[in-house]
């Protein structure tokens, strides 16, 4: 072989495996749609498990803010303990599903992202997500709704500094165009 061919091969060889050997060492972090899709496939658990509440809180950033509806006429202001508690306590207590009373971890609990619109800005984010809630088995249509999510990159990854939640009810259907072009 002569030496400009064997160059070349070289060079080829070396640019087709560089992008490999950089995502091997140094992977960049995942975007910030990606972080919170992650953290509502850990709340979902199936039936007879519980979520891992400690992975649950590596999303977050400790001073998270979570206001969640927590009543048909009430919204509830959550540290990110009071959270993972108020979330906890959802999957083991017992509700009245016909004639029987079971858990939601009985059951198996699973949030679903429908739909999602991400805005990334340097080490900021915003994702507003359409979702819907279920616990498995149970013949009623699951629950519907929006988070909007406020996240900020700390050490390379993408961390939930304040999440607000609103559920989808005929008295407050979807607003057409919170996705982007209307319905």
């Amino acid at each position: 072989m002569r030496p400009a061919r064997t160059t070349l091969l070289a060079w080829l060889a070396a640019a087709a495996l560089a992008p490999a050997l950089a995502a091997a060492g140094d992977e960049p972090a995942p975007g910030a749609d990606a972080a919170v899709r992650a953290l509502y496939e850990a709340v979902s658990a199936p039936a007879g498990d519980r979520p891992d509440w400690d992975r649950v809180r590596s999303f977050f950033v400790p001073e998270a803010v979570v206001v969640l509806r927590t009543s048909r006429t009430a919204t509830t202001v959550f540290t990110l303990d009071g959270f993972v508690k108020d979330f906890a306590d959802f999957f083991e207590t017992p509700r009245k599903y016909g004639e029987q009373s079971l858990t939601p971890r009985a059951l198996g609990f699973t949030e679903q992202v429908l739909e999602s619109r991400a805005r990334e800005f340097g080490d900021v984010a915003q994702v507003a997500v359409l979702y819907e809630a279920r616990i498995v088995g149970l013949s009623r249509p699951p629950t519907r709704g929006v988070d909007l999510w406020l996240l900020a990159r700390r050490d390379g990854r993408w961390r939930i500094a304040a999440v607000v939640n609103e559920v989808v009810t005929a008295e407050r259907p979807l607003p057409p165009d919170l996705f982007g072009e209307p319905r």
